[in-house]
């Protein structure tokens, strides 16, 4: 023996496979032996023939995993009181989807939880998985009947894990989903929509009521950072899949049949539990629309991968017409960028900030670049005008009710002091899409000039006239033959409101504008409308802001943070991410701090989630607008984590 070597000692480990009786392994240690030669001897003490190589040692006290098997034990600190469990780094989990049904699967709980939810994707055959993550569920109200109801589930445990690393595609779906009828089940319970669920199981679900109760939900997910084994997750526990971030980028009905349908299942459910909010006319469309994908389905062929050659032709000619428009460099385009389209009017204008009882005044408006002018009239236009809005980083939002003939544009302005509120009134559906458009596209900076303007003017024309109603035909001899159990169709609060029979006609006439649309078509369009809706793609969570003496909410969005007032129920200001310098969290007293492009600073404690949780989705949105389509197909995990994961991360 060298003198240089260390002396031996003995260290137990806890093998798992061996049972849960079984007394701890003990094998002879040198402080310098690294950890995979510990592993090594385990196995070779153990005597079981198996494949080991997904298996590691996690260390109890210090709840972490030992994956660098070429660290020393002295390096880890690890001495012979360390309490070591030698298990696979792969479990099984029950993992609730977006459209109820539950799947069980191995996932692994010795990475972090963005890698784990990584995997998770790839064998579920969803892409872009850094917009999912993973939560612990919320309870549904139990009756006492429902004790002997045995839910199916779907089960995805003998998938290999090299399938899952590299899986490899048959017709667009990965292989393990052709491998039996069993496995084209699983696949199609994932990329097929589900039927209208029955009103009692919509009643069974939670519900919430208030902003405050939609906050509750957002203290559940678990932290991306770490893994599941130190956030306490064990083997068969169940969990959610949810997506997380409202930033669906490069959405392909080809590539995307299973993506496309649970997020279809993921809105209709916030729809119909309320979660946000929509007008009736809209509730109606929606139900129109599910009632249509329901039809649809049951009558088209199910597995959208395997179309034929004559939809790619399509799809091609398509993309190859969006890229003309985007080089906008032939003659034709020049020469209407050199003459913009002008748009003047008379429209009407209220500020419902100023604290006037005034309602509406008309002025004379007039649309130039990115900025709104408007003048006492006509005439007085080439003066100077009382006011000019610019438009580029605004929120617009439609409040329209088409039977009522209400057009409304509802502008929310950025200021230092927070969002100035404005609101247009249009006199009809034509001088609305003209108006409507344009702010969109000073919103985003775009002026009139753009070519994407007519193309949003008819999308605007084409939502209005779907909710307009054939009141004359709603005799359609196809349609109203048929039971239609509207129920399922529209949230609990109108089965309160409405009897089955009376929403019938309501439904049908809405189905009337949709009822020629493929099934990817209404799939495509139910997301677009529940992307309009203003309430859309918010994440609330209570904090209480530094010297204020009372609860109130955050709403964290796509592009900006809203800050609402609890008394009022109403936004009070809005702060957009691209003005932010930077933010971080005191971890000692649990505080968000943010500073602001101009000196403004914020500063709040999180009451219903912890920080980590708001500063994961506040850096998880900017790491979404990061996204190109050069790199899309690689995802900088790296970026991801320095964004999201506060200095525990890093």
């Amino acid at each position: 023996r060298r003198l240089t070597s260390m002396a031996a000692w003995d260290l137990s480990v806890t093998v798992e496979d061996l049972g849960s009786d079984a007394p701890p392994v003990t094998i002879s240690v040198a402080s310098d032996l690294h950890v995979g030669g510990v592993i090594v001897k385990l196995v070779e003490k153990t005597q079981i023939k198996r494949d080991w190589s997904d298996h590691a040692l996690w260390w109890e006290q210090k709840q972490r995993w030992l994956l660098r098997t070429a660290w020393t034990l002295e390096k880890y600190g690890i001495h012979a009181d360390a309490r070591l469990l030698f298990m696979p780094q792969h479990k099984p989990l029950k993992l609730g989807l977006p459209n109820g049904k539950t799947v069980w699967l191995r996932a692994c709980f010795s990475n972090p939880v963005f890698q784990t939810v990584m995997g998770i994707c790839r064998m579920l055959n969803i892409r872009h998985p850094e917009e999912l993550s993973l939560l612990r569920p919320v309870e549904e109200k139990k009756k006492k009947k429902d004790k002997d109801l045995t839910e199916e589930i779907y089960d995805l445990t003998e998938v290999p894990l090299s399938s899952v690393s590299r899986p490899c595609l048959y017709n667009g779906t990965p292989a393990h989903f052709a491998d039996s009828e069993q496995m084209e089940a699983v696949y199609k319970m994932l990329s097929v929509t589900q039927p209208p669920p029955a009103p009692e199981a919509i009643a069974k679900q939670y519900r919430p009521a208030s902003v405050v109760d939609k906050a509750h939900i957002n203290g559940r997910w678990l932290d991306s950072s770490r893994c599941l084994k130190q956030q306490g997750i064990q083997e068969n526990d169940r969990l959610w899949l949810r997506f997380k971030y409202y930033a669906f980028y490069d959405m392909d009905p080809k590539y995307d049949a299973v993506r496309l349908t649970q997020l279809y299942e993921q809105a209709r459910w916030a729809i119909l539990l309320e979660d946000v909010d929509c007008t009736e006319e809209e509730m109606m469309l929606f139900g129109a629309l599910q009632y249509h994908i329901n039809k649809v389905s049951l009558s088209e062929p199910q597995m959208p991968s395997s179309s034929a050659a004559l939809d790619d032709l399509e799809s091609a000619l398509q993309s190859l017409e969006v890229k003309m428009e985007g080089d906008g460099n032939s003659a034709s385009d020049l020469l209407e960028n050199m003459t913009a389209p002008e748009l003047n009017d008379y429209l009407k204008i209220f500020r419902p900030k100023r604290l006037t009882l005034k309602g509406y005044k008309q002025y004379w408006f007039k649309f130039q670049d990115t900025s709104i002018s408007y003048f006492k009239s006509k005439e007085e236009s080439i003066g100077e005008p009382i006011q000019q809005i610019n438009l580029k980083g605004c929120e617009v939002a439609p409040d329209v009710n088409v039977a009522a003939q209400k057009f409304l544009i509802r502008l929310l302005i950025p200021a230092p002091e927070g969002m100035n509120e404005v609101y247009l009134r249009c006199e009809n559906e034509q001088q609305y899409a003209q108006w409507m458009a344009g702010c969109r596209l000073a919103s985003k900076g775009k002026s009139l000039a753009d070519s994407s303007f007519q193309s949003e003017i008819q999308s605007i024309r084409s939502f209005l006239a779907m909710q307009k109603t054939n009141s004359g035909s709603s005799n359609n001899a196809a349609a109203s033959d048929e039971s239609i159990n509207t129920h399922s169709l529209v949230s609990p609060r109108y089965h309160k409101k409405y009897k089955p029979k009376q929403l019938t006609p309501r439904i049908l006439d809405a189905y009337q504008n949709i009822a020629q649309l493929s099934l990817t078509d209404a799939l495509l369009r139910f997301l677009q409308i529940w992307q309009a809706l203003p309430d859309f793609g918010h994440s609330y969570v209570v904090v209480r802001f530094k010297g204020s003496r009372k609860d109130e909410v955050l709403g964290i969005a796509p592009n900006r943070l809203i800050r609402i007032d609890l008394g009022v129920g109403d936004v009070v200001k809005t702060w957009r991410y691209n003005n932010m310098k930077q933010w971080n969290v005191n971890w000692d007293i649990k505080q968000m701090a943010i500073e602001f492009e101009g000196n403004v600073n914020i500063a709040f404690g999180c009451v219903t989630a912890d920080c980590k949780i708001v500063h994961e989705f506040i850096g998880g949105y900017i790491f979404m607008s990061t996204r190109s389509r050069e790199k899309s197909d690689t995802l900088n995990e790296e970026l991801f984590h320095k964004l999201t994961g506060g200095h525990e991360a890093l």
